[in-house]
Order: structure tokens, then sequence, then C-alpha cells
């Protein structure tokens, strides 16, 4: 690969990216109905990965996270006997909120974000 050979940036269009914020921004259900966080960003990316990349991607990237965020609530859970648990519970739940709304922020802006400690389950 040459050094002076430049990639061409993906267009997207604001439909995508806002269906792209949706797919972030749709875990937040969780903190209202149990398992929103994984069913709200499930749906919205099934609905629109096949004719819409953007969403297909950020979809997979939510859903991975989401997935990590909800091992982390249960072994914080298994934790709480063990008394720390209690302190780790509300700080997995505080890091959950601020990086889906990070990340919802970054896509609706057209830039690239990957959550960090995320799990890659979900290819």
């Amino acid at each position: 690969m040459e050094d002076n050979q430049q990639v061409e940036p993906v267009v997207t269009t604001k439909d995508e990216r806002m269906w792209a914020m949706l797919c972030h921004l749709s875990a937040l259900t969780g903190f209202i109905v149990p398992m929103g966080s994984i069913i709200g960003p499930l749906i919205v990316w099934l609905i629109k990965k096949d004719e819409m990349p953007l969403v297909a991607e950020h979809g997979r990237k939510s859903l991975n996270f989401q997935i990590t965020m909800l091992i982390a609530y249960i072994v914080c859970f298994i934790l709480m006997f063990a008394v720390i648990g209690v302190i780790l519970l509300p700080l997995v739940a505080i890091f959950s909120f601020i990086m889906v709304v990070v990340g919802a922020i970054k896509t609706n802006d057209g830039k690239e974000f990957n959550y960090p400690l995320s799990l890659n389950l979900i290819k």
C-alpha cells in the first residue's frame, strides 16, 4: 500500500446518522424497561441494518456494549454479597449512561465512535 493513497470518506445522509444515533439512544430504555438496553438497539438494528450500512455498524457496536454492560451488571449483583457490588453497580450505570450519550452525539455529528471496554460479541 502506498503512503500517498487516500481513503475516501463515507458519505452519510442525515437520516442515516439519525437512525444510527437511535441505535445508541434506544439503549436508555434499559433504565426504565427490564432488558430494554438490549431490546431497543436490537429493534432499531434489525429494522434498518439491511438498508443503511451506518446503522448496521453502530447497531452492532451498541449491542456489543449493552451486552458487555449486562455482564457487568450481573457481576456487580453477585458482588453485592461481598458489599463491593453496592459501590460498583452505580458506577457501572453512570459509565453506561455517559457512554451511550457520548456515542449518540458523536454518531449524529458523523464522527467515528467505539465504546471503551466493549466485548466484540456480534460481528
